[in-house]
């Protein structure tokens, strides 16, 4: 036992170190050695492991553009490692030494303010918002993570600081610190933005992931030296009466079930959210922020305790078990009207619970709540107004309102940030289900795959939003796996149709050349037949496989010539010197063609025994077999295998095919609208039946323009020429569905519609 007389090294909350002081001084020389001994380690390791990020990436790229800013990017990190490692220290260590004088501050924010009246939902440039996004993404994440172990840095180093208040974003070993002074080093690097997110993501993983150790180092040391020591790592919870943060509201302290919410500062987030809250207070009419029960008329306002965090949480748990032990089936497409008003009137049910609840009637709830549960509303109606979604696929989206309004009132990250785990479900779900349709999923795999999750979440999700990057990478499992087939099945279908187009060309070449040689003259039939089915036959052959550059084409097009003069009639000695001379090449080329189209040998000699009897009988050698001449006129005995070539048909030219188009779609907007499509984009047709289809371009052909059209199955629903889809835009029975993701285009209706005054 000590004796009452010792001095006691125990800090109590209530007392205060002088900052002045050589045990203060001694105390942060320890922060400062463990900050900079740890995060030297870290970032040493993060850089390590650019380096062949990057590389990897270079590897995959998907063209050379890409491989090109993935290996600038190599080049420009080894170049500066050392700066930019210098520079995110140093700036770590300034931060220290403005805690060690008492000069705390929150870290540097790059969003400055602007008049409501100018807010966009792009609040910045599209690159500093990425990056913004990132930073605070990650920051987020971490002070969320290590809520309990910073809490208590957070007020150990407040007490040797000499009280001065200390929280998360003042912290200079804080997550939201150690990325601004990364942020600032990071300003060394001229790199593309997609780079320096690729890096952002490399210090999240191998910097702030590790800083829990540093945390406990510094706890440790801190408690040892009598800082706190009994101190427990509690977050102070916020009243249940007091307006909702502006900022999102995470779940539960990790490792403890239950356990008091916890604020993330997050400044994308809250600007958003405010930026919405002014739209939606001047849709109303308000001044302040009214609840629901307030108008702009001056009804009063109903009095009494707004409904807590853990009010609104749970009501809606109560509506959610409601509609999750209803059948999936039980709102078929007949009742899409009645899906669309039960999404509607979300918000007086949740009223009603919240009155169930407290045994008393309630009307209102805060003005940031409020918004959140229309802006929540407004989403789905919008997916159920969505046309580029089947209605089979609103309806079933439709369901997860209550999910998603729990998700938004526990984190209104959602709204601002792309990367949430609950945004990118929903997209990924709305992007699989754009291009579903009952006769491309017959067997219902897609169809049962995203009613399994819209089930799963009915019923399992309560405040862990880890479930939704659980169900988020089963379902990309999923589609991954109907993804290859569909690509193998693509690629036989362009195949087949690419080898089916050049033997037409090769067919339509063919007969050119042999009819252009022939021009008017009169063959024989036997000299005819031979040049229009088994040497047209073997020109389609030398066309596909040599190609119209090759030499082996140039010969078999000099041989049309060749036996073309040899079937006119030798009247001369030196006519007859000529046919003779030339007699033995027509052989060997005749022998030679004939060969590579697969003639049998008999037929071969038999072809080539008619041919000696006719070129005889030219040379004056040998009689005809009867008067009328057998020979010249008798059909050739070729197989029936071997086809004739028939006479080139003029394919139709761009302007021709305009002409016979609808005066609608001369608009030269159509035929850009046609012109502009890319592979991979899915369109919607219409029958004259009035049935719509959903497929995607898989192929244009490089020979006949024409575009293929496939479901997501990869099989063929149709193929369209430029000029037909243009027709179809115009004759509205053909629109392309929009490739943007769900939940953009959402809150981009969602704000314009909000700009617009209310109709009366």
């Amino acid at each position: 036992m000590n004796n009452a007389s010792e001095p006691s090294n125990v800090v109590d909350l209530s007392q205060r170190l002088d900052p002045r002081s050589e045990r203060v001084g001694a105390l942060l020389v320890t922060v400062r050695g463990l900050a900079t001994k740890r995060l030297h380690a870290l970032a040493s390791n993060m850089f390590e492991n650019i380096d062949d990020a990057l590389f990897d990436l270079a590897e995959k790229a998907e063209n050379n553009a890409a491989q090109t800013q993935f290996f600038d990017g190599m080049r420009e990190v080894r170049k500066k490692r050392a700066i930019v490692e210098r520079t995110f220290l140093g700036q770590v260590a300034r931060d220290l030494a403005d805690f060690s004088a008492g000069r705390t501050h929150a870290p540097e924010t790059e969003t400055v303010s602007r008049p409501l009246a100018n807010i966009e939902l792009s609040l910045v440039g599209e690159n500093e918002l990425e990056e913004s996004l990132a930073i605070t993404s990650m920051i987020g994440k971490n002070e969320q993570r290590l809520a309990r172990a910073l809490f208590a840095v957070n007020q150990r180093l407040s007490v040797i600081c000499g009280g001065a208040r200390m929280d998360d974003a003042t912290n200079p070993v804080g997550p939201a610190s150690l990325a601004s002074a990364f942020r600032q080093a990071m300003r060394e690097l001229m790199v593309e933005v997609r780079v320096k997110l690729i890096i952002y993501k490399l210090f999240d993983r191998y910097v702030l992931a590790g800083i829990d150790e540093l945390y406990d180092d510094i706890n440790n040391e801190l408690a040892a030296a009598g800082v706190l020591p009994q101190l427990r790592h509690e977050i102070p919870t916020r009243r249940s009466d007091a307006p909702a943060p502006i900022g999102p509201v995470s779940n539960t302290v990790p490792g403890t079930p239950g356990g008091p919410a916890v604020p993330v500062t997050d400044a994308a987030a809250a600007e958003f959210m405010q930026s919405l809250h002014a739209l939606f207070s001047a849709r109303r009419g308000d001044t302040a922020s009214p609840g629901m029960g307030g108008s702009a008329s001056g009804t009063p306002m109903p009095t009494g305790p707004l409904p807590s965090a853990a009010e609104l949480l749970g009501a809606l748990t109560l509506l959610q078990s409601q509609i999750a032990v209803l059948p999936s089936n039980a709102a078929p497409l007949a009742t899409q009207a009645d899906v669309t008003r039960d999404v509607a009137q979300l918000k007086e049910q949740l009223l009603a619970q919240i009155g169930q609840l407290r045994g008393q009637q309630t009307a209102h709830v805060s003005g940031m709540d409020e918004d959140t549960i229309d802006l929540v509303g407004m989403l789905f109606e919008f997916i159920l107004e969505d046309h580029n979604l089947p209605a089979e696929m609103q309806v079933m989206l439709a369901r997860l309102q209550i999910p998603y309004l729990k998700v938004a009132l526990l984190d209104r990250r959602l709204f601002a940030h792309k990367s949430h785990p609950a945004r990118q479900l929903l997209d990924a779900l709305a992007d699989a289900a754009k291009g579903w349709s009952a006769e491309a999923d017959r067997d219902g795999r897609l169809f049962d795959k995203v009613k399994s999750i819209v089930e799963r979440l009915l019923h399992d999700f309560d405040d862990d939003v880890a479930i939704f990057t659980r169900l988020a990478g089963e379902l990309q499992d999923f589609l991954d796996i109907s993804r290859k087939r569909a690509e193998l099945a693509e690629q036989r279908v362009a195949e087949s149709t690419r080898g089916r187009e050049k033997l037409e060309q090769a067919r339509r070449r063919a007969a050119q050349e042999i009819v252009g040689r022939i021009g008017g003259a009169s063959l024989p039939p036997l000299i005819y037949g031979v040049l229009t089915r088994a040497w047209a036959n073997y020109i389609v052959l030398t066309l596909l496989r040599q190609g119209e550059e090759s030499p082996e084409f140039r010969e078999s097009v000099r041989f049309i010539d060749d036996f073309i003069t040899s079937a006119r009639p030798a009247h001369d000695a030196n006519a007859r010197r000529e046919l003779r001379a030339t007699l033995p090449g027509i052989e060997r080329s005749l022998r030679r063609g004939l060969a590579a189209v697969a003639f049998q040998e008999t037929d071969t000699e038999q072809l080539l025994g008619q041919l000696h009897a006719f070129y005889r009988q030219q040379l004056g050698e040998a009689a005809p077999e009867t008067a009328s001449g057998t020979i010249v006129s008798s059909v050739m005995p070729l197989p029936e295998a071997i086809q004739a070539i028939e006479e080139p048909v003029a394919e139709p030219e761009p302007d021709d095919e305009v002409e016979a188009l609808s005066d609608d779609a001369f608009d030269e907007r159509f035929l850009a609208q046609a012109r502009e499509l890319k592979v991979g984009q899915w369109l919607e047709f219409t029958a004259p039946d009035g049935t719509t289809d959903r497929a995607k371009l898989s192929w244009i052909s490089p020979i006949s323009g024409r575009y293929l059209f496939v479901n997501r199955r990869g099989l063929k629903v149709a193929d369209h020429s430029l000029a037909g889809l243009a027709q179809a835009f115009a004759a509205g029975t053909g629109r392309v569905l929009d490739s943007t993701l769900l939940f953009d285009r959402a809150m981009d209706a969602i704000v314009e519609r909000l700009r617009q005054p209310e109709a009366e």
